[in-house]
């Protein structure tokens, strides 16, 4: 799959192949045209990676083929054992999370995740937790602080389930309070944007030690197709909004929201899941390498510090 801004390399692929099939007949030697294409492909992925705009960014944060929670946490482990149910409710398909070990240490392991196809999507409700999904994330998240385990968040979802019963069962008030109950864990706490990463639905796993995000992710109040929906009254806007949002990697680090980014593969996590999933191995060793020899008072009180710091502008001249 291809978007619109990758046509160019598309299009070099396909030279690439014809090349290669002709070269294959034996009648033609294609060797110098297929190097030269080589380097042309790898030239062209860098031009066009080193300058997407905030809404060609929301595009590969979605691509069919990116992973997911569970594809991270299935990699990074070999003895993942995930635990269901919010004991009271229900299991939320759209929220996930259980105990695994990355040489040798044991995580939580909480994220959101979402289906490949239609049967999948509708199971895991598109990764959009319900109120018991973010009950059931506290629940472990508690079990964790417990046993001293440190906590691990793959962020990834189009926002918290929009729906009527959500709502009824207290979708807001489940959220809130994981937001005041992930403040004071006693754990490190590392959350990770892998994907989308939108509004309090994202927020409701997304308070932590470390905030970090991959590079072709965003992260903020409202998809840019939402924005434009509101302010436009079409999503004709959305590109205009994405910019306007400023919610890649590199604008909320800029902004202090984020702690750090992720490098990707070019072209996308997707292009080179082992290298990403290594990526991602040696970034969770070396946050929790960091932050595990801090005593309980001195990890509390910076978290809180953190956040409490964001969105705080000093004026000159302004008392």
């Amino acid at each position: 799959m291809f978007f619109d801004f990758e046509k160019p390399i598309q299009e070099l692929i396909d030279q690439l192949e014809k090349a290669k099939e002709t070269h294959a007949k034996g009648k033609i030697n294609m060797s110098d045209t297929i190097d030269s294409l080589t380097e042309k492909i790898e030239e062209t992925k860098k031009q066009i990676y080193s300058h997407l705009t905030g809404w060609q960014k929301v595009q590969i944060s979605r691509h069919p083929d990116r992973p997911y929670a569970l594809d991270y946490i299935n990699a990074l482990t070999s003895d993942f054992v995930e635990i269901h149910g919010d004991r009271n409710v229900k299991d939320d398909k759209a929220m996930i999370g259980g105990f695994g070990s990355i040489d040798g240490q044991s995580y939580l392991f909480v994220g959101q995740q979402k289906g490949r196809n239609t049967k999948e999507r509708q199971y895991r409700n598109f990764g959009m937790p319900n109120p018991e999904g973010y009950r059931k994330a506290l629940r472990l998240m508690k079990l964790a602080e417990k046993f001293n385990r440190p906590i691990i968040t793959l962020i990834d979802t189009p926002g918290a389930s929009p729906g009527l019963e959500a709502e009824e069962r207290g979708q807001g008030e489940a959220i809130a309070r994981n937001l005041l109950e992930m403040s004071v864990l006693k754990v490190p706490i590392i959350c990770i944007v892998i994907g989308e990463g939108a509004s309090g639905g994202a927020l409701g796993i997304g308070v932590g030690d470390r905030v970090l995000m991959m590079q072709n992710t965003w992260y903020s109040v409202i998809s840019p197709e939402s924005c434009s929906s509101i302010l436009w009254r079409t999503w004709d806007m959305k590109e205009k909004a994405a910019d306007a949002l400023k919610l890649t990697a590199n604008d909320m680090l800029k902004n202090g929201l984020i702690d750090g980014i992720i490098e990707e593969p070019l072209g996308g996590a997707h292009t080179n899941i082992p290298q990403m999933v290594e990526t991602l191995r040696k970034e969770i060793k070396k946050q929790y390498k960091a932050l595990k020899d801090k005593d309980t008072d001195t990890l509390i009180n910076e978290r809180i510090e953190k956040f409490s710091a964001m969105g705080v502008v000093e004026e000159e001249g302004v008392s």
